[in-house]
């Protein structure tokens, strides 16, 4: 009799065992869809990663840059969340989108493609260039010529530019490029902004895909709506020249640029 008590209670521990693999299993499952979900809802609500691939918003941003961008200055629309579902209209909470705030922004015909650009027309406003010059709504756009800088480009020519601080009518100021006197949009139109929408121009403004071009004629921009607006470009967290490599770990170090780091977004 004892050998047989004896075995049966050998067996119930084995017995159990499945169940308790069942139940870690379930765990470690409800652990990542917790995180998931945490960072779903950080993504949609609180900031979103972005990096710079093109040379538009130079010199302030950079191929290699890594920024966040934040959600709550302006709250909510469908392309804060992704795949840009059409569960309402227009924003939901968040505060007032500002002339010369940097920001990125879903495409208004192409509208998975994000670009990052500087608002610098309002709804309601007029806006032109002549001359290289910003003019809004009659207004001159105040500008102060800088020292021309020496400078690489995407095709690896080194080139002069010549650069300008502007400021605002609301007292912001940043630096922007222009490398030719009479570039293709240094002569525009006047384009009167709709209601709801936005203006949008990048810092190196010979080379930038912005307002100042149709979207569909000139394969430009245009007017970008209200609900397109992702968030607002606040730090570059860090950034990397074109030599790194995923797979020369060695490059993430040798090739950070270590004076970006934490760079706030002017």
């Amino acid at each position: 009799m004892s050998d047989t008590v004896s075995d049966n209670k050998e067996a119930k521990p084995d017995s159990s065992k499945p169940v308790k693999e069942q139940e870690s299993f379930g765990e470690i499952v409800k652990t990542l869809l917790f995180a998931l979900l945490i960072a779903l809802a950080l993504r949609i609500f609180i900031f979103q990663p972005f990096n710079i691939p093109s040379e538009s918003m130079r010199p302030g941003l950079i191929v290699g840059d890594y920024l966040f961008v934040s959600k709550w200055d302006y709250g909510i629309s469908k392309a804060s969340i992704p795949f840009e579902p059409e569960l309402f209209k227009g924003r939901i909470g968040g505060g007032k989108i500002h002339r010369g705030d940097v920001v990125v922004f879903k495409h208004p015909v192409h509208e998975h493609v994000d670009y990052i650009k500087r608002v610098i027309g309002l709804p309601g406003d007029r806006i032109q260039v002549v001359g290289g010059q910003v003019i809004i709504n009659g207004t001159p756009v105040e500008r102060k010529p800088l020292a021309p800088e020496m400078i690489t480009d995407s095709n690896n020519d080194y080139k002069s530019t010549n650069r300008w601080e502007e400021t605002l009518p609301e007292g912001k100021k940043y630096t922007v490029y222009d490398f030719y006197e009479a570039g293709p949009f240094d002569n525009t139109k006047i384009f009167e902004v709709p209601a709801g929408h936005y203006f949008m121009m990048g810092d190196n403004r010979d080379n930038s895909t912005d307002s100042r071009a149709d979207p569909i004629a000139e394969q430009g921009v245009g007017y970008v709506p209200e609900e397109n607006i992702v968030g607002k470009a606040r730090i570059v967290m860090f950034s990397w020249d074109e030599g790194v490599s995923l797979i020369k770990p060695w490059t993430w170090f040798t090739d950070l640029r270590y004076n970006r780091m934490a760079k706030p977004i002017n």
